[in-house]
């Protein structure tokens, strides 16, 4: 079984596993690591995900891959997290998951936007640029990246001291 069609049956065989347990499933990886392999699955959800939801969807993928033949004989290690902060706002649920964050990004006509999430639905973002808002609908996008702020936007105000 080739790496693809590996990927798209994992892919296939877990996205219920982990919907079941409430979470999305955003991607899956199978690297080399040593003699071992491992297997990493990254979920989410609108809210974030707990190191209870980890565990708990951690479990329930084991028990799916022990039913199933797609990752062989060979050992594995499982590894369930969320994405980080660098992953790439490439679905409307993404954009939607970084409301109040401020963002770059990237249009299909190259220009490069920076502002922050005010809102998103099926069709597009709103972005406060520079005090104006401002929609681009996701055909016009091509993607887009949280920025890493030390202070984020909704902090109080007043507790500089």
């Amino acid at each position: 079984m080739g790496s693809a069609s590996s990927r798209d049956h994992l892919m296939k065989l877990l996205e219920p596993v982990v919907s079941a347990e409430g979470l999305d499933l955003e991607d899956v990886t199978v690297t080399q690591a040593g003699k071992r392999r491992l297997l990493r699955v990254i979920v989410d959800r609108d809210g974030g995900v707990s190191l209870d939801d980890v565990a708990d969807v951690s479990q329930a993928v084991s028990a799916a891959l022990d039913d199933d033949d797609v990752m062989g004989q060979s050992a594995y290690t499982l590894e369930v997290s969320s994405p980080g902060i660098d992953r790439p706002l490439t679905e409307p649920r993404h954009w939607r998951r970084a409301a109040k964050r401020l963002v770059k990004a990237e249009l299909r006509d190259g220009a490069v936007i920076e502002g922050r999430v005010l809102a998103a639905d099926d069709d597009g973002v709103d972005l406060d640029v520079e005090g104006a808002g401002r929609r681009l609908d996701y055909q016009d996008l091509t993607r887009g990246r949280v920025q890493v702020e030390f202070r984020r936007f909704d902090d109080v105000d007043g507790d500089e001291g």
